[in-house]
């Protein structure tokens, strides 16, 4: 294939990742994003073994562990504080890389875009697409600052609310499940050295990530419903009260719970665009094409092996044509679909009061993550 022409709108985790690869074969890339830069707010972000080894493709696997923490057990302790069970974590990324690495998600951002930088990624913030045109040869877009292109491959990586995935006509919106986090970034203590979770008390799952030295992000799960009126001092006290329902370390993230502009409360969704991702020459990538719970902590690894296996199959194929789409679809569409219906269940199980093979589920999500994209 002669060297591609592509367009990627958003620059999340799935956008940036995919203008590195293209423009590492050689592709003309450019990256656009409507936020005004990437310095995007944000909590914590755990990243699964699979996700590291997109990093490591990436090229930017050493500064992310510089930056990052990284650990290798789960921990699982009561609501008073007693830990219960301590679980060798799979390695889903191969044995040479940590189980899972948490970091600040801002961070994480940063040193993709500077990276799509130095491959020659030419990134363009405060803007959007207004119309796409495509025919046989290619895509014709319009910007919102009344510029346009023409493109060999449009990638549509712009999240949740995806105007490309509504433009191309296809119907997948996400929905709730019917649970809700509240994240808090905060300082970490000496007692937080890994994920540890507790299931049941005032909340379904309270849990902890360290994501650097000096920093963590925690959270807490319960029914949804609307939160939407408080105030942020508010919003940190009421997570503060839910958080003195849990004991051990949680006694010494709360002390550092003092920062309402670190509270961030969200809504579980999950969809996923049941066919292939792709019309023409357009394609959907990451929260576009699909989006899980946190319940597997999956979100950013699946974007990751999107982008991965897209520029695998551009760079294998000599045209974009149904034989590669078919490929990127095989690849893809199954595997991403297990993760998401697997993260569902976890959290329907919980909401459902039912004991459910929670072990089982994991390890088969976790021998199939362990096999490249």
């Amino acid at each position: 294939m002669s060297p591609l022409n592509a367009l990627v709108i958003g620059a999340g985790v799935a956008g940036t990742a995919t203008a590195i690869l293209l423009a590492e074969q050689g592709a003309t890339v450019d990256l656009i994003d409507i936020k005004p830069d990437v310095s995007a707010l944000g909590s914590g972000i755990t990243l699964q073994g699979n996700a590291l080894r997109v990093l490591r493709e990436l090229g930017v696997w050493d500064e992310v562990r510089g930056h990052g923490y990284a650990f290798d057990t789960l921990g699982i302790r009561t609501p008073g504080g007693d830990l219960v069970a301590e679980l060798l974590d799979a390695r889903t990324g191969g044995e040479d890389l940590p189980a899972t690495l948490g970091m600040y998600r801002p961070t994480l951002a940063k040193i993709l875009i500077e990276r799509a930088a130095e491959a020659g990624v030419k990134a363009r913030f405060g803007t959007t697409v207004t119309a796409l045109e495509q025919d046989d040869d290619g895509v014709s877009v319009t910007f919102a600052d009344q510029t346009s292109g023409r493109y060999d491959l449009v990638v549509g990586a712009d999240g949740l609310r995806s105007w490309t995935r509504r433009h191309l006509g296809i119907e997948a919106d996400p929905q709730g499940t019917g649970m809700s986090i509240w994240r808090v970034f905060a300082p970490r203590p000496e007692s937080v050295t890994r994920t540890e979770l507790t299931y049941g008390g005032a909340c379904y799952i309270a849990g902890f990530c360290p994501t650097g030295e000096d920093s963590l992000y925690a959270y807490l799960v319960e029914d949804s419903q609307d939160r939407s009126a408080l105030a942020p001092e508010e919003s940190l006290a009421t997570m503060r009260a839910l958080a003195e329902q849990y004991h051990g370390p949680w006694d010494d993230i709360r002390a550092g719970m003092t920062d309402p502009s670190r509270i961030n409360y969200t809504r579980f969704e999950t969809h996923v665009v049941d066919g292939p991702w792709h019309r023409g020459r357009v394609v959907l990538l990451g929260d576009a094409a699909h989006s899980c719970p946190p319940t597997l902590a999956q979100g950013a690894a699946q974007a990751l092996e999107d982008a991965s296996v897209l520029a695998d199959v551009l760079v294998t194929h000599s045209d974009i044509d149904d034989a590669m789409w078919a490929e990127f679809t095989q690849r893809r569409l199954a595997r991403a679909t297990a993760v998401v219906d697997a993260s569902v269940q976890l959290g329907r199980w919980m909401l459902d009061h039912e004991q459910g093979d929670v072990p089982g589920l994991m390890g088969r999500i976790a021998a199939l993550l362990t096999t490249p994209a």
